[in-house]
């Protein structure tokens, strides 16, 4: 049995307090009058224009003799105070979205590796079984930050925050000033009542579905084979349940922050990103775990494996990315570009950034079949991975509820240190509680003496195939 040291946990719960410490003061932090957020602006100005401080006192002063010019300044004011109080939103956006984006990015691994392992189960998938009590204790994690999540849609729709543009205001009401015809015609689904009983109802069912099937795998240790078949027909219902949950999540949480733009690959191209990430997640704690002796039966074919599927969906994530980017951009229509334009303006680091650690870098690394079973390589290559997925969900949230204002400072560390802390405290704690190995499955055996041959060892052996 694995023991859940203490110094670990002492780490998990040391990050998790350091977290929610730099959390607070960021929200502390954040601007409450827009007369605060105009003395930001003008520092972020003087910090982009210092040079040119004699150059604009000149020009007010050419400006002075100019009485004809007097309306162009009450325009510019206008403006001014116009792009004040947009920035001054973002600006009160940015501690929400910096909690937001670690909090999403936990719990859609999290997903992901339960519907990998049901997937599994449903596969009947033979290699794999030795790898199942990794896979259920990180799926604990779902219990976690669910709860967040909960909190998080309670506060939103009693409008704490302004993440979703949709949400303000008038929008639906064609008499105000804020009314938007747009996104009035998709009110059939934009509506609060509807986005928050949706929210809750993916919520429960991921969390019931992972509560039984955790709780059937660890009574299938007696051997019963009955329990067996039982899980494999949970597995199916789940994956039907969690294709339309996923797709649903992505529209309401993701997709929602920018309502006039729209995609149907969406809910494929936040799988991938997940996916990718949850199978980097699986391989880097079963390699932590088997470097503690506490998976002895996992061999470097298993880490072979996994790493396999890493590459595989890799270049998947990338073929839906381009396929998404390319089709939005070759058709040049306002409405869909508008994403792509905002991001190239002004995410353009970031976001180009995130397709080179995305699949230049795993490509590179995990195309020769023999790294794939270098333990040190797989994390190396699975931390890139990591990184670049969690940029590339920081590039579909920011945009749209931080505009211009975004950056990676305290905030945005502090909730992704929260959530580090939670996933190891969550992870680890659930691996201690029950044993190893799943020894009452029916595959087990398979699993444990499963071995791949490359190619130039299938000539001898393969009298074993």
């Amino acid at each position: 049995m694995y023991q859940f040291t203490g110094k670990l946990k002492i780490f998990a719960l040391a990050l998790m307090v350091i977290g929610l410490i730099g959390t607070a003061y960021n929200f502390m932090s954040a601007p409450t009058t827009l007369e605060e957020a105009k003395e930001i602006l003008a520092k972020q100005d003087d910090a982009h224009h210092g040079g040119h401080g004699a150059g604009h006192g000149e020009e007010k002063k050419a400006e002075a003799h100019h009485g004809g010019e007097a309306a162009s300044h009450h325009g510019e004011a206008a403006d001014h105070d116009a792009h004040a109080a947009h920035a001054f939103h973002q600006m009160q956006n940015r501690p929400w979205s910096a909690f937001y984006v670690p909090m999403l990015f936990l719990l859609g691994v999290s997903l992901l590796v339960l519907a990998f392992y049901a997937a599994q189960r449903v596969a009947q998938a033979g290699w794999s079984v030795v790898l199942f009590r990794v896979m259920e204790a990180i799926t604990s994690n779902i219990y976690y930050v669910s709860a967040f999540m909960l909190v998080f849609i309670i506060l939103t729709v009693m409008h704490f925050n302004h993440l979703f543009p949709w949400m303000g205001e008038g929008v639906f009401d064609p008499q105000s000033p804020n009314y938007d015809p747009i996104v009035d015609r998709k009110s059939w689904w934009m509506n609060v009542p509807g986005w928050a009983i949706r929210g809750v109802f993916y919520l429960a069912g991921w969390n019931v579905f992972r509560f039984i099937l955790r709780k059937k795998s660890l009574q299938q240790d007696n051997g019963d084979l009955k329990l067996h078949k039982n899980i494999y027909n949970i597995s199916v219902a789940f994956i039907v349940f969690f294709l339309l949950s996923e797709s649903m999540m992505s529209w309401d949480w993701i997709m929602g922050i920018d309502p006039h733009w729209f995609s149907t690959l969406f809910g494929w191209y936040v799988l991938a990103t997940f996916l990718v990430s949850a199978l980097t997640v699986i391989a880097i704690v079963t390699i932590y775990l088997r470097s503690k002796g506490v998976l002895p039966f996992v061999n470097d074919s298993h880490i072979h494996d996994l790493a396999k599927f890493m590459f595989g969906f890799s270049v998947f994530w990338t073929y839906l990315w381009f396929a998404q980017f390319m089709l939005i951009w070759y058709a040049d229509m306002p409405e869909e570009t508008t994403y792509y334009a905002q991001r190239f303006n002004e995410y353009k680091v970031p976001f180009l950034g995130m397709v080179a650690l995305n699949f230049i870098f795993p490509v590179l690394l995990l195309l020769n079949s023999d790294y794939k079973s270098i333990p040190w390589l797989v994390v190396l290559g699975g931390i890139v991975i990591l990184i670049g997925h969690y940029v590339d969900l920081f590039v579909m949230i920011m945009p749209g509820t931080v505009g211009g204002q975004w950056g990676f400072g305290l905030g945005e560390i502090s909730g992704l240190l929260f959530f580090v802390g939670l996933f190891i405290y969550g992870t680890f704690s659930a691996f201690a509680k029950a044993n190893p190995l799943a020894k009452g499955n029916p595959f087990v055996h398979e699993s444990e003496t499963h071995h791949y041959y490359i190619i130039e060892h299938r000539g001898e052996d393969s009298n074993h195939h």
